[in-house]
């Protein structure tokens, strides 16, 4: 077993925290690695076998709550198309935003799988952090990330980072997840640096290793 089945086997060990679920956030500046994280961890939960039949646990991307005029007023969807149902142990079923198309589309279903996993920025922000088992944060400077980012969207979208970086600093100077992190994550070209996050007392890091070559994009 590597150091992500570890993790993955620690998650499944939490309690439920809405209804049957362990609903774990991933939240970190846009462009710092979150989906890569989120992916890679799928991955070794469905090892475990506790993903859906189709595939590996469950990711909700917040991409697919956010639209282009409200890139964090998610919150009511969230709760009432994601919450609500996986904390009564139902399906859940939320209409993805298409951002090429700007409108929603058809209803997905999220199933409330042993651990569902959300990613994204502002996935640990108050209003969801009741429903949490854990909040893992990604340790990597604004700059940077949006560095990071940029890159990876093109020219083409350069407007369009221009204002997310001031709506993403305005989000995290209002409503900060950092501070509530179970973990800082710090990505490395050999894998992940696990470091007890601002809410839990100081203690040994933890190395969490993956075999893939390039470190994450997103």
């Amino acid at each position: 077993m590597d150091a992500l089945d570890r993790l993955a086997a620690e998650l499944l060990r939490l309690p439920p925290s809405c209804g049957p679920v362990r609903l774990v956030a991933i939240d970190g500046h846009a462009g710092s690695g979150k989906s890569t994280l989120a992916g890679r961890l799928a991955a070794a939960l469905d090892t475990l076998h506790t993903g859906t039949a189709t595939g590996p646990a469950p990711v909700l991307h917040l991409d697919d709550l956010a639209t282009h005029d409200e890139p964090f007023a998610w919150t009511d969807r969230m709760l009432r198309q994601v919450i609500g149902p996986l904390s009564r142990g139902e399906h859940a079923r939320y209409a993805p935003y298409d951002w090429d198309r700007r409108r929603f589309g058809p209803l997905r279903p999220l199933p409330p799988a042993p651990v569902v996993l959300v990613e994204g920025v502002g996935a640990g922000r108050r209003m969801l952090r009741p429903y949490l088992a854990r909040l893992l944060w990604m340790e990597r400077g604004p700059e940077e990330s949006w560095v990071r980012g940029r890159h990876r969207d093109g020219h083409e979208l350069a407007d369009f980072w221009d204002g997310w970086t001031v709506a993403e600093t305005r989000h995290f100077t209002e409503d900060p997840s950092r501070p509530f992190a179970d973990a800082l994550v710090r990505e490395r070209e050999e894998g992940y640096v696990w470091l007890p996050g601002p809410s839990v007392a100081v203690g040994a890091h933890q190395t969490i290793t993956h075999r893939d070559d390039s470190p994450a994009a997103n």
